[in-house]
Protein backbone atom coordinates (compact mmCIF):
# COMPACT_ATOMS: atom_id res chain seq x y z
CA UNK A 1 0.00 0.00 0.00
CA UNK A 2 1.39 3.63 -0.80
CA UNK A 3 2.07 5.75 1.74
CA UNK A 4 -0.91 8.21 0.76
CA UNK A 5 -3.16 5.72 0.73
CA UNK A 6 -2.35 4.34 4.14
CA UNK A 7 -2.71 8.09 5.62
CA UNK A 8 -6.02 8.77 3.74
CA UNK A 9 -7.27 5.62 5.48
CA UNK A 10 -6.55 6.19 8.63
CA UNK A 11 -7.92 9.76 8.30
CA UNK A 12 -11.08 8.08 7.36
CA UNK A 13 -10.94 5.53 10.42
CA UNK A 14 -9.92 8.06 12.75
CA UNK A 15 -13.05 10.46 11.50
CA UNK A 16 -15.13 6.83 11.67
CA UNK A 17 -14.58 6.62 15.37
CA UNK A 18 -15.79 10.29 15.96
CA UNK A 19 -19.04 11.30 14.98
CA UNK A 20 -19.22 14.40 16.76
CA UNK A 21 -16.57 15.57 14.64
CA UNK A 22 -12.46 16.49 15.13
CA UNK A 23 -10.76 19.38 14.18
CA UNK A 24 -7.64 19.30 12.30
CA UNK A 25 -4.93 19.85 15.33
CA UNK A 26 -6.89 16.92 17.11
CA UNK A 27 -6.45 14.76 14.00
CA UNK A 28 -2.75 15.92 13.74
CA UNK A 29 -2.51 14.77 17.64
CA UNK A 30 -4.15 11.73 17.03
CA UNK A 31 -2.47 10.70 13.73
CA UNK A 32 1.01 11.60 14.27
CA UNK A 33 1.63 13.66 10.76
CA UNK A 34 2.42 17.01 10.03
CA UNK A 35 -0.25 19.27 10.07
CA UNK A 36 0.47 19.98 6.38
CA UNK A 37 0.21 16.92 5.53
CA UNK A 38 -3.11 16.21 7.36
CA UNK A 39 -5.13 19.29 5.79
CA UNK A 40 -4.08 18.15 2.34
CA UNK A 41 -5.69 14.84 2.86
CA UNK A 42 -9.07 16.37 4.00
CA UNK A 43 -8.78 18.92 1.52
CA UNK A 44 -8.69 16.17 -1.30
CA UNK A 45 -11.12 13.77 1.17
CA UNK A 46 -13.41 16.91 0.96
CA UNK A 47 -13.18 17.57 -3.16
CA UNK A 48 -14.18 13.57 -3.56
CA UNK A 49 -17.19 14.50 -0.70
CA UNK A 50 -16.19 11.66 1.93
CA UNK A 51 -15.54 14.39 4.60
CA UNK A 52 -17.02 17.85 5.47
CA UNK A 53 -16.17 20.47 7.29
CA UNK A 54 -18.12 22.81 9.64
CA UNK A 55 -16.44 26.15 9.01
CA UNK A 56 -18.19 27.83 12.41
CA UNK A 57 -16.63 25.05 14.48
CA UNK A 58 -13.74 23.91 12.59
CA UNK A 59 -14.42 20.51 12.97
CA UNK A 60 -14.16 18.00 9.98
CA UNK A 61 -16.74 14.55 9.73
CA UNK A 62 -17.49 12.00 7.42
CA UNK A 63 -20.57 12.32 5.24
CA UNK A 64 -22.85 9.56 4.28
CA UNK A 65 -20.87 8.75 1.60
CA UNK A 66 -18.75 5.97 2.91
CA UNK A 67 -20.79 4.64 4.87
CA UNK A 68 -23.22 4.27 1.74
CA UNK A 69 -20.76 2.17 0.17
CA UNK A 70 -20.81 -0.19 2.85
CA UNK A 71 -24.81 -0.40 2.96
CA UNK A 72 -24.62 -0.85 -0.89
CA UNK A 73 -21.72 -4.10 -0.58
CA UNK A 74 -23.78 -5.52 2.62
CA UNK A 75 -27.03 -5.02 0.51
CA UNK A 76 -25.88 -6.31 -2.68
CA UNK A 77 -24.40 -9.57 -0.50
CA UNK A 78 -27.87 -10.12 0.47
CA UNK A 79 -26.37 -9.81 4.61
CA UNK A 80 -29.09 -7.89 5.90
CA UNK A 81 -32.46 -8.66 4.09
CA UNK A 82 -31.50 -12.48 4.79
CA UNK A 83 -30.32 -11.74 8.12
CA UNK A 84 -32.68 -8.94 9.44
CA UNK A 85 -36.25 -10.91 10.15
CA UNK A 86 -34.45 -13.54 11.40
CA UNK A 87 -32.60 -10.61 14.35
CA UNK A 88 -35.87 -9.09 14.71
CA UNK A 89 -38.03 -12.53 15.84
CA UNK A 90 -35.32 -13.14 18.03
CA UNK A 91 -35.07 -9.80 19.64
CA UNK A 92 -38.84 -10.20 20.03
CA UNK A 93 -38.69 -13.61 22.00
CA UNK A 94 -35.59 -12.02 24.24
CA UNK A 95 -36.63 -8.65 24.90
CA UNK A 96 -33.21 -7.33 24.28
CA UNK A 97 -30.76 -6.10 21.74
CA UNK A 98 -29.91 -8.96 19.07
CA UNK A 99 -27.18 -8.14 16.94
CA UNK A 100 -24.97 -9.92 13.64
CA UNK A 101 -20.97 -9.70 13.31
CA UNK A 102 -19.80 -10.74 10.56
CA UNK A 103 -15.81 -12.14 10.45
CA UNK A 104 -13.50 -9.98 8.37
CA UNK A 105 -10.31 -11.14 8.12
CA UNK A 106 -9.07 -10.96 11.34
CA UNK A 107 -11.44 -9.14 12.80
CA UNK A 108 -15.18 -9.10 13.70
CA UNK A 109 -17.65 -6.31 12.63
CA UNK A 110 -21.50 -5.56 13.44
CA UNK A 111 -23.19 -5.53 10.42
CA UNK A 112 -26.95 -5.70 11.33
CA UNK A 113 -29.29 -5.27 14.85
CA UNK A 114 -32.57 -5.97 15.90
CA UNK A 115 -33.43 -3.85 19.19
CA UNK A 116 -36.05 -5.81 21.38
CA UNK A 117 -36.19 -3.56 24.80
CA UNK A 118 -39.44 -1.17 24.17
CA UNK A 119 -39.04 0.14 27.27
CA UNK A 120 -36.67 1.01 30.32
CA UNK A 121 -32.28 1.12 29.75
CA UNK A 122 -31.62 0.24 26.01
CA UNK A 123 -27.95 -1.02 24.73
CA UNK A 124 -26.80 -0.22 21.66
CA UNK A 125 -23.40 0.56 20.58
CA UNK A 126 -22.68 2.08 17.39
CA UNK A 127 -22.49 -0.72 14.14
CA UNK A 128 -19.09 -0.26 11.67
CA UNK A 129 -17.25 -1.25 14.58
CA UNK A 130 -14.79 -3.49 14.79
CA UNK A 131 -15.58 -5.99 17.75
CA UNK A 132 -13.26 -6.03 20.64
CA UNK A 133 -11.86 -9.49 20.68
CA UNK A 134 -10.91 -10.12 24.32
CA UNK A 135 -14.06 -8.59 26.55
CA UNK A 136 -17.12 -9.20 24.08
CA UNK A 137 -19.10 -12.20 24.13
CA UNK A 138 -18.52 -12.57 20.39
CA UNK A 139 -14.54 -11.97 20.31
CA UNK A 140 -14.18 -14.81 22.98
CA UNK A 141 -17.09 -17.14 20.90
CA UNK A 142 -15.06 -16.49 17.89
CA UNK A 143 -11.87 -17.35 19.49
CA UNK A 144 -12.78 -20.52 21.07
CA UNK A 145 -12.67 -22.02 17.59
CA UNK A 146 -9.14 -20.89 17.43
CA UNK A 147 -5.81 -22.77 18.90
CA UNK A 148 -4.07 -20.72 21.92
CA UNK A 149 -1.20 -19.93 20.12
CA UNK A 150 -3.80 -18.01 17.12
CA UNK A 151 -5.81 -16.18 20.51
CA UNK A 152 -2.69 -14.74 21.72
CA UNK A 153 -1.58 -13.52 17.86
CA UNK A 154 -5.14 -11.87 17.68
CA UNK A 155 -5.71 -10.28 20.68
CA UNK A 156 -1.97 -9.10 20.79
CA UNK A 157 -2.41 -7.67 17.56
CA UNK A 158 -5.38 -6.30 18.37
CA UNK A 159 -4.87 -4.87 22.48
CA UNK A 160 -7.14 -5.89 25.22
CA UNK A 161 -9.52 -4.16 26.30
CA UNK A 162 -8.80 -2.08 29.28
CA UNK A 163 -11.29 -2.07 32.57
CA UNK A 164 -11.07 1.69 31.91
CA UNK A 165 -12.73 1.81 28.64
CA UNK A 166 -15.17 -0.91 28.69
CA UNK A 167 -16.39 -2.94 31.61
CA UNK A 168 -14.45 -3.77 35.46
CA UNK A 169 -14.69 -7.01 34.97
CA UNK A 170 -12.67 -6.83 30.93
CA UNK A 171 -9.89 -9.55 31.26
CA UNK A 172 -6.59 -7.67 30.84
CA UNK A 173 -4.11 -10.58 30.24
CA UNK A 174 -3.89 -13.90 28.79
CA UNK A 175 -4.23 -15.57 32.03
CA UNK A 176 -7.73 -14.63 32.89
CA UNK A 177 -9.19 -14.71 29.50
CA UNK A 178 -8.06 -18.80 28.81
CA UNK A 179 -10.30 -19.55 31.07
CA UNK A 180 -13.03 -18.31 29.42
CA UNK A 181 -12.29 -19.00 26.23
CA UNK A 182 -12.04 -22.85 27.11
CA UNK A 183 -14.89 -22.29 29.17
CA UNK A 184 -16.72 -21.11 25.43
CA UNK A 185 -15.36 -24.06 23.29
CA UNK A 186 -17.17 -26.57 26.21
CA UNK A 187 -20.11 -24.86 25.41
CA UNK A 188 -20.56 -24.07 22.26
CA UNK A 189 -21.31 -20.25 23.28
CA UNK A 190 -19.95 -17.23 25.39
CA UNK A 191 -21.80 -15.11 28.03
CA UNK A 192 -20.23 -11.96 29.71
CA UNK A 193 -20.77 -9.45 32.62
CA UNK A 194 -19.20 -6.26 33.02
CA UNK A 195 -17.19 -6.60 30.57
CA UNK A 196 -17.84 -4.81 27.45
CA UNK A 197 -19.28 -2.41 29.39
CA UNK A 198 -20.11 -2.05 32.68
CA UNK A 199 -23.11 -3.36 34.18
CA UNK A 200 -24.17 -5.26 30.62
CA UNK A 201 -24.19 -8.24 30.01
CA UNK A 202 -24.23 -10.69 26.57
CA UNK A 203 -24.47 -13.88 25.37
CA UNK A 204 -22.53 -15.36 21.80
CA UNK A 205 -22.31 -17.85 19.47
CA UNK A 206 -21.29 -18.79 15.89
CA UNK A 207 -22.86 -18.87 12.50
CA UNK A 208 -21.34 -21.26 10.37
CA UNK A 209 -21.09 -21.38 6.83
CA UNK A 210 -20.84 -23.74 3.75
CA UNK A 211 -18.05 -25.72 4.59
CA UNK A 212 -18.81 -25.71 8.66
CA UNK A 213 -16.18 -22.78 8.65
CA UNK A 214 -16.97 -19.33 10.82
CA UNK A 215 -18.74 -16.80 9.15
CA UNK A 216 -20.51 -14.31 11.68
CA UNK A 217 -21.48 -13.94 15.23
CA UNK A 218 -24.74 -13.78 17.02
CA UNK A 219 -25.40 -11.96 20.11
CA UNK A 220 -28.13 -11.32 22.69
CA UNK A 221 -26.84 -8.31 25.06
CA UNK A 222 -28.39 -6.09 27.42
CA UNK A 223 -28.13 -4.43 31.09
CA UNK A 224 -27.11 -6.97 33.79
CA UNK A 225 -30.72 -6.17 35.47
CA UNK A 226 -32.44 -7.92 33.41
CA UNK A 227 -30.15 -10.34 31.42
CA UNK A 228 -29.14 -12.27 34.20
CA UNK A 229 -27.34 -15.66 34.35
CA UNK A 230 -30.72 -17.00 34.82
CA UNK A 231 -32.59 -15.25 31.90
CA UNK A 232 -29.23 -15.91 29.85
CA UNK A 233 -29.39 -19.46 29.93
CA UNK A 234 -33.29 -19.60 28.98
CA UNK A 235 -32.40 -17.65 25.97
CA UNK A 236 -29.71 -20.23 25.22
CA UNK A 237 -32.05 -22.78 23.01
CA UNK A 238 -33.80 -19.82 20.96
CA UNK A 239 -30.03 -18.50 20.05
CA UNK A 240 -28.86 -21.87 19.13
CA UNK A 241 -31.83 -22.51 17.24
CA UNK A 242 -31.37 -18.57 15.21
CA UNK A 243 -27.75 -19.36 14.76
CA UNK A 244 -28.87 -22.79 13.01
CA UNK A 245 -31.54 -20.58 10.88
CA UNK A 246 -28.74 -18.30 9.93
CA UNK A 247 -26.41 -20.50 9.26
CA UNK A 248 -28.82 -22.52 7.07
CA UNK A 249 -30.07 -19.24 5.35
CA UNK A 250 -26.44 -17.77 4.77
CA UNK A 251 -25.58 -20.00 2.03
CA UNK A 252 -27.30 -17.37 -0.64
CA UNK A 253 -24.99 -14.41 0.90
CA UNK A 254 -21.59 -14.36 -1.31
CA UNK A 255 -20.60 -11.79 1.77
CA UNK A 256 -21.13 -14.38 4.32
CA UNK A 257 -19.57 -17.33 1.79
CA UNK A 258 -16.69 -14.91 1.80
CA UNK A 259 -15.82 -14.36 5.42
CA UNK A 260 -15.08 -17.72 5.69
CA UNK A 261 -12.33 -17.78 2.61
Amino acid sequence: MSAVAERILRVLEELANSPEGMTLSELTAVLGMPITAVHRLLGDLIEQDYVRKDERRGEFTLTMKLPSLGLRFLSAGGVVDIAQPILERLAVISGELVRLAIVDGEQLVYVAKAQGAREGLRYDPEMGRPVTLSCSAAGISWLAGKSDEEVMRLVSAQGFGLPANFGPSAPTTFKTLLPLIETARKNGYATTQDMFLPAMSSLATTVTIGNGDVGALLIIAGPMSRLTHEKMKELLPALLSTAAELSEASSVSPVMRRASI
